[in-house]
């Protein structure tokens, strides 16, 4: 049974221009699958605490896997959910995905999906909103997502390619409004779907103020990535690089396919920490000299999260990286996941004086009050009929 959507409250300097939808508007929140802790669930958590009333579905849902701050909602699954071995590894389930959220029926004034592939094909009797983190890597990038691996899931995802994107294509397109999470990734929508998505950056999820907990044997001055550990991810780049680098040292938060590789071959000067809680994190951004991210992201929180604490960063030239990092202010950029390219980032980065003024700065146009206030914005348009960013329709005009 859904509770109906009450208004949260919101000081008076952060009130939103536009309205949130009205008292008796029952709103539903869909994810892909909580099963891990990435950054898009970063985000779906966000979204859940903008609309704590909500509903959730979800295809999986694992408690020690993901955040534990989801225990706080109330969480359906489908069917897929009594199969213990589809929540410890979802990617065997991708061949199962298309169908169970196919027959998930949704009923509720507005449904808002959160997918990277899969949620916004639920059924809703309302109006249906999709937040988009990036269409389907395993069918749209299908070699960056499956990079050498010859798993189930990979062969899956190239043997299913064909019948997934028809299934895809069909679930976007049944959306009312399409929210995309870069301009990077609104240019995805429009060459997937044939969508004109509207840009609603995600927000730092993880403040500076708030408890620190120190990571036993570590000391300050290291360089951080955090970051699932899967081929596109290309960590095990940056964990090469600093064999170059035996003076520095290396934190990698994450875990992942790629973690007993990792450690099994990682010189001494890197530390893989494996999966931290919220304090930690804090005190990991606030001891770290900078960030070192290589992934093919498409929008990519951890460069914003380090702003947040006055820490640049060194990222490849890629995708939403491209946004967000501002070059020679806020971080630095290399060209290709490489060992060579990475170290000689670092070695730059390292020159480099740095205004924490600058980056705190920068990292506040990310709040969380300012992605509330457009989420509330697009659930209220879509109620109303005005269908903000709607597909075809007058949505984001920023230039891409």
């Amino acid at each position: 049974m859904h509770r109906q959507y009450k208004p949260p409250v919101i000081a008076k300097e952060d009130a939103p221009s536009t309205p949130g939808p009205a008292p008796d508007v029952t709103v539903a929140l869909v994810h892909d699958y909580l099963t891990q802790r990435g950054g898009a669930e970063r985000v779906f958590l966000a979204m859940c605490r903008a609309f704590p009333e909500a509903v959730i579905y979800t295809s999986l849902y694992e408690p020690d896997l993901t955040f534990p701050e989801f225990a706080d909602f109330e969480i359906h699954t489908t069917p897929l959910n009594s199969v213990q071995l589809f929540r410890r590894h979802h990617r065997l389930a991708l061949p199962f995905l298309g169908a169970a959220f196919s027959r998930l029926a949704i009923d509720a004034d507005v449904t808002l999906c959160s997918s990277s592939g899969w949620a916004h094909g639920a059924q809703a009797s309302g109006r249906k909103i999709v937040y988009c983190h990036n269409p389907a890597r395993w069918l749209y990038q299908t070699d960056q997502y499956a990079g050498r691996a010859t798993s189930i899931t990979a062969a899956s995802a190239r043997v299913l390619n064909g019948p997934l994107r028809r299934w895809d294509y069909r679930a976007a397109r049944s959306a009312d409004v399409y929210l995309a999470n870069s301009r990077v990734v609104r240019r995805r929508v429009r060459a997937a779907y044939d969508i004109d998505a509207q840009v609603v950056e995600p927000p730092i999820t993880i403040e500076p103020d708030g408890p620190q907990t120190p990571i036993a044997d570590l000391s300050a001055g290291f360089y951080l990535c955090v970051s699932r550990l899967l081929e596109y991810k290309n960590v095990g780049a940056i964990v090469e690089a600093f064999r170059r680098l035996p003076g520095e040292r290396l934190v990698v938060v994450g875990r992942g396919p790629m973690e007993t590789r990792l450690r099994a071959t990682a010189p001494a000067n890197v530390t893989l920490v494996g999966t931290v809680d919220e304090s930690e994190l804090r005190w990991l951004y606030a001891q770290t000299r900078a960030l070192v991210a290589a992934s093919y992201e498409d929008f990519g929180l951890t460069p914003v999260e380090a702003m947040a604490f006055g820490k640049p960063s060194a990222v490849m030239r890629y995708g939403g990286f491209l946004e967000t990092v501002i070059e020679g202010e806020t971080g630095v950029f290399f060209d290709q996941p490489t060992s060579a390219s990475i170290a000689e980032a670092v070695a730059h980065l390292a020159e480099i004086a740095f205004d924490p003024e600058i980056l705190t700065k920068r990292a506040a146009e990310y709040s969380h009050a300012r992605f509330e206030e457009r989420v509330h914005s697009a659930v209220a348009s879509a109620t109303t009929g005005t269908l903000f960013g709607a597909r075809g329709a007058a949505g984001d005009t920023t230039s891409d």
